[in-house]
């Protein structure tokens, strides 16, 4: 059987458009946080009251953090919930913030990368990125030596530096999409 020429290219073209769509799904995955989209839903702004904290119990969730399955980040506290469908907390644990904090706010995570060097030259990884100000990347990320220094407070950094142990709990929950509630 003999096969014209134009259907050998179409062939060629539609396996070219599919590799090309598949590269670009791929490549989403680890874009950079200043082609991210904004923050998931508009809320608290920086001039936002502190959520409310059990002062018995400063490790309890707080209130007024939101529903469903979320990550919540306390700028005031230095500390996350990792929070389940049902409002549970299935972990909890203080980090250290770089200089550049997100405003309170939703945000969604936009960008994941198993290991890079971040910006202050430390090896890090589980890297879980959910928003960008003045073109600095925020995330979350533990140092791949297991120290858990606060990041350089001469440059301008928006990682949120976590103990490994944390950061692969971070990982294993923070998938792409996954809400993350940043509050005072």
């Amino acid at each position: 059987m003999v096969r014209s020429s134009s259907g050998i290219v179409a062939g060629l073209t539609a396996a070219a458009l599919a590799a090309i769509g598949f590269l670009a799904y791929r490549a989403s995955a680890n874009a950079p946080d200043d082609l991210a989209p904004a923050p998931v839903a508009e809320s608290a702004a920086a001039t936002a009251p502190k959520a409310p904290r059990d002062s018995r119990h400063p490790e309890a969730l707080p209130a007024d953090s939101g529903t469903g399955r979320r990550v919540v980040y306390s700028l005031d506290d230095d500390r996350v919930w990792l929070v389940g469908p049902e409002g549970g907390v299935e972990r909890t644990f203080k980090v250290s913030p770089g200089r550049v904090d997100p405003p309170p706010n939703r945000y969604a995570v936009t960008s994941r990368s198993a290991a890079v060097v971040g910006s202050d030259g430390v090896a890090v990884e589980h890297v879980v990125r959910f928003a960008s100000l003045d073109d600095v990347a925020i995330g979350f990320s533990a140092a791949s030596d297991g120290t858990v220094s606060p990041p350089d407070p001469t440059k301008k950094l928006g990682a949120i530096r976590e103990a490994k142990e944390d950061g692969t709990s971070m990982w294993t929950f923070a998938t792409i999409g996954t809400q993350v509630t940043v509050i005072k």
